[in-house]
């Protein structure tokens, strides 16, 4: 079992869903954690959770599209726990729209949250761990249609692909001080903001499940789990890469032929 004793990590988008469940995570695995995002209420939830369960949470309000924030944020987690050995970028923002009617100001929210937000903060942590000679991991939460493509979430797709390139790029630049980038890119997730999001209704939703091979969506715990294991040393030899966890959505549908999910089971087998 991945252990991270002694560590200490920023995540942000931490007051809630896959954010929060990871901030859990990585504290239940022994690490000290600072959660980050633009609600205090929610972060201090988790924090309070944390040191429930006897580990050590810092929580720092802040917009990951501000420079200047974010930074403070960085300097806020060093200053608490004396060190930096990562960070989870989950700060996201997305809604469906197509694309002719996107407006301006909906495509700059989009993309200012989830490929410029996750700059300024790869940058910020990385360069602290850069400057004490910490080595490190770096993982952030993408989706899928960063590379498939998905219609109604141009912004978000470009924003992902983005931060895809981004991972991969400083993979290969920051191995020489021993920091490892990688991505998580999980299938529909339970959690409150993605289904006002994405699935507003029952009918929606019957629709995203019935998208996933697997027939369920996946829990925000199980996504902590393996932002967990891409930090620790267990994937040590692992960057620049994509763990795809989305019960097989990403590998399409049927096309061609009668559905084979209606077809009725054969009633006896060949021997």
């Amino acid at each position: 079992m991945e252990s991270l004793a002694g560590r200490a990590y920023l995540v942000t988008g931490g007051g809630t869903g896959i954010g929060a469940a990871t901030a859990r995570r990585l504290a239940a695995l022994g690490a000290s954690v600072t959660v980050v995002g633009r609600r205090g209420e929610p972060l201090d939830a988790v924090v309070a959770d944390v040191e429930r369960q006897g580990g050590h949470a810092l929580a720092h309000p802040a917009d990951v599209r501000d420079p200047a924030a974010v930074e403070a944020a960085a300097d806020a987690a060093l200053a608490r726990f004396g060190r930096l050995d990562g960070l989870v970028n989950n700060a996201a923002g997305n809604f469906v729209a197509p694309a002719e009617r996107l407006s301006a100001n909906g495509w700059r929210a989009v993309v200012d949250i989830v490929l410029n937000g996750t700059w300024n903060c790869t940058s910020a942590v990385a360069r602290r761990m850069i400057e004490a000679g910490t080595p490190g991991a770096i993982v952030s939460v993408i989706a899928t249609y960063a590379w498939t493509g998905h219609p109604g979430t141009v912004h978000s797709a470009a924003a992902k692909a983005g931060v895809v390139a981004m991972t991969r790029t400083l993979a290969v630049e920051w191995a020489r001080y021993g920091i490892r980038l990688n991505c998580v890119a999980p299938g529909p997730t339970e959690t409150e903001g993605a289904g006002a999001a994405l699935w507003a209704d029952d009918a929606d939703r019957e629709r995203v499940l019935a998208s996933v091979p697997l027939n369920r969506f996946a829990s925000a715990p199980e996504v902590g789990d393996l932002v967990g294991l891409l930090l620790s040393d267990r994937a040590g030899y692992v960057t620049g890469s994509i763990l795809t966890a989305d019960g097989g959505q990403s590998l399409g549908t049927q096309i061609y032929g009668p559905p084979i999910a209606d077809a009725a089971a054969p009633t006896a087998s060949a021997q």
